[in-house]
């Protein structure tokens, strides 16, 4: 089999997968599904068709015709495209940004028309042996022999080889304005070109090339906005990635003693969660960025971790140390639960209180442990001395009833009018007082307070007693009268003086300060009969 069979087979294959290009195609389509010789057995069976160069060896063109049936012109041999696309590398399928959305569907690119005989005809010509000859730009160039057919036989075999290019071409237009993933399409591009260039099939092949030219426009068109689709993807991506990484970096950074633990924990395992998905799913932002972006998010893990792990572990030490102090409490309160000196004990409580409230806490569950302990000694303590309270006030109870039989006594005294006879009976009811002894410990106040207030009246009227015969405020109070009395006598002359005068502004003067002395006078006269 010739080099330029076995390109055809391969364009073949690539034909064959293209459905909607074979379908356009028509029946010409369908006879260059392969190009097969008839079967004759042997490896000489084969389509003895070869490309011819400028000096093509004779040896080239089967010996024997008979060697191999000539093939029927409704079943003549047709090359297939002579190349298959090559498929998408899995680094540039990796690279393919997601599209933000379908493409609608692009309407169907008719397929190349067969290249009928009279069209052939314009572009090459056979001659009697079976070489086939291109015209192209006014040259003409050998592209090859087809010996043992007829001249049309040769000159279509030729043509079907343009077509199969051509319909590689309509295929790539139809992906180009179907807008598909650019990816080789340039490599197929150089391919067609390249055989275009061999010069081995006949058509217009600068009409071929022109659809190239254009092709090759449209697809780097294609590819400049499928960079700008994916550099915006990216873009993004890596937006969310910095999205990620800032905020584990907040995280991290906070102050470990005002971080919420279980709160922040938890948001650092949902960022870490979104970079394996990103990273599993997301497009690819290139080994710098995404190396540079992980040590950034592992850094701020590893220091929350640092943080979280040195937090609990101070934690763990101050919890000790808490529990170590509030355990000697607990100790020194269960020695003293059982002590009968109740006012020291009592004391001794406030100042262990004192002390529970400024240690530092531990855990919840421990500090609550601890105080129900330190709480039952201190309970156990005060429920003795209560019953040995009540015991007492059970004994006092007596005399609460001589008490408040005194109490009655000594209102009696109220309000005090002979200032003697209620000394006298006040200290008797004193002496009585103490004799009765001690009264319940809730009745206290109460017996207390209503002696208090006898005693605090019996002593304002001897308060009072002593201001009004007190000698110096007498001699005070008479100096006082002597000087007003005299000022008055003064005014009072003043007063006759202006009246003979008539002045009217120096009798109203002299009424108005006479008015006042006299006011003044009034009320010392009324001490100083108060005092006497």
């Amino acid at each position: 089999m010739t080099d330029s069979q076995k390109s055809d087979e391969t364009a073949t294959d690539l034909t064959e997968a293209a459905a909607p290009a074979a379908d356009g195609a028509g029946t010409e389509a369908s006879g260059t599904t392969a190009v097969e010789a008839p079967e004759a057995g042997a490896a000489a069976a084969e389509p003895a068709a070869s490309e011819a160069g400028p000096s093509a060896p004779a040896d080239d063109t089967p010996a024997d015709d008979n060697s191999a049936p000539a093939p029927a012109p409704a079943t003549a041999p047709a090359p297939a495209p002579s190349a298959r696309a090559a498929a998408p590398s899995p680094a540039a399928f990796a690279s393919r940004p997601k599209p933000a959305a379908a493409a609608p569907a692009a309407a169907a690119v008719p397929a190349a028309p067969a290249t009928s005989l009279a069209e052939a005809s314009k572009w090459g010509r056979v001659e009697g042996d079976g070489h086939v000859f291109l015209t192209i730009d006014g040259s003409e160039h050998a592209v090859g022999q087809y010996p043992g057919v007829s001249d049309d036989e040769a000159l279509a075999y030729f043509a079907r080889k343009y077509d199969d290019v051509v319909a590689q071409i309509v295929l790539l237009e139809q992906r180009v304005s179907s807008k598909a993933p650019s990816t080789d399409m340039q490599k197929t591009v150089t391919h067609l070109r390249e055989q275009l260039a061999e010069r081995n099939m006949v058509g217009d092949l600068r009409a071929a090339e022109a659809r190239l030219d254009k092709l090759a426009e449209q697809i780097g068109e294609l590819e400049k906005a499928e960079k700008a689709e994916h550099d915006a993807v990216r873009a993004s991506e890596l937006a969310a990635r910095e999205a990620i990484v800032a905020e584990a970096e907040q995280i991290s950074g906070q102050d470990p003693a005002q971080t919420q633990w279980k709160t922040s924990s938890a948001r650092m395992n949902e960022l870490f969660e979104s970079w394996k998905a990103a990273q599993k799913s997301g497009v690819r932002l290139g080994r710098s960025n995404e190396d540079a972006l992980w040590k950034r998010f592992r850094a701020a893990r590893t220091v929350f971790d640092r943080h979280r792990r040195a937090y609990f572990s101070q934690l763990d030490s101050n919890n000790s140390a808490a529990k170590s102090a509030k355990e000697k409490l607990i100790a020194e309160a269960e020695a003293l639960s059982t002590s009968t000196d109740w006012g020291f004990a009592a004391g001794e409580y406030r100042r262990l209180m004192d002390q529970w409230k400024a240690s530092p806490r531990a855990s919840r569950k421990d500090d609550d442990a601890l105080w129900a302990r330190f709480r039952a000694a201190q309970d156990v303590f005060f429920t003795n001395r209560q019953a040995a309270n009540d015991e007492i006030d059970q004994e006092y109870s007596a005399n609460l009833t001589v008490k408040e039989a005194l109490l009655v006594e000594a209102n009696a005294i109220l309000p005090v009018k002979d200032l003697a006879a209620a000394k006298k009976a006040l200290q008797s009811i004193r002496d009585r007082w103490e004799e009765a002894g001690k009264v319940p410990r809730g009745d206290m106040g109460r017996i207390e307070a209503g002696l208090r207030k006898v005693e605090d009246a019996v002593r304002n009227a001897e308060e009072e007693q002593w201001q009004r015969s007190n000698p110096e405020r007498k001699a005070r109070t008479n100096s006082a009268l002597s000087q007003l009395e005299s000022a008055i006598a003064g005014l009072q002359d003043d007063l006759a003086k202006a009246e003979k005068t008539g002045d009217q502004r120096k009798i109203k003067a002299a009424q108005e300060a006479l008015e006042a002395r006299q006011a003044w006078l009034d009320q010392i006269q009324r001490s100083a009969s108060e005092l006497s």
